[in-house]
């Protein structure tokens, strides 16, 4: 591995920490890290939670939103709306999908993707 790859995957892995750390703070339900590096996506990571009503949604979206911009990580597309049963922050390596109960069940992102690894920090 190249000496940029290791520093990449090292400053991806601290993202993903501090980024845990933001939704745990903000009391994210069941919140998953899957790899997805080795599928045909465009990405590296999927993180994947629950919140528990719409207001719960804006406000994970948000603090996410303003992680990834305090940080200097561009982000390519997130759901500006509100009301919505999934919520998506598209910044590149990291796609964060922010789901209701019901939405979260109905998807099944983590069964949908079972060959992804789960990552643990």
């Amino acid at each position: 591995m190249s000496e940029k790859s290791v520093k990449e995957s090292f400053d991806l892995t601290e993202i993903l920490k501090k980024l845990m750390n933001v939704l745990e703070k903000k009391e994210a339900i069941d919140p998953v890290i899957l790899n997805m590096s080795k599928t045909r996506l465009l990405t590296d990571y999927f993180v994947v939670c629950t919140a528990n009503s719409n207001i719960h949604m804006k406000s994970l979206r948000d603090e996410v939103v303003d992680f990834f911009n305090d940080i200097g990580k561009d982000i390519i597309y997130y759901d500006r709306g509100e009301g919505y049963d999934w919520m998506l922050i598209d910044a590149g390596e990291i796609v964060v999908h922010i789901f209701t109960k019901s939405a979260r069940e109905f998807y099944d992102l983590e069964h949908l993707w079972l060959d992804a690894e789960r990552v643990v920090l």
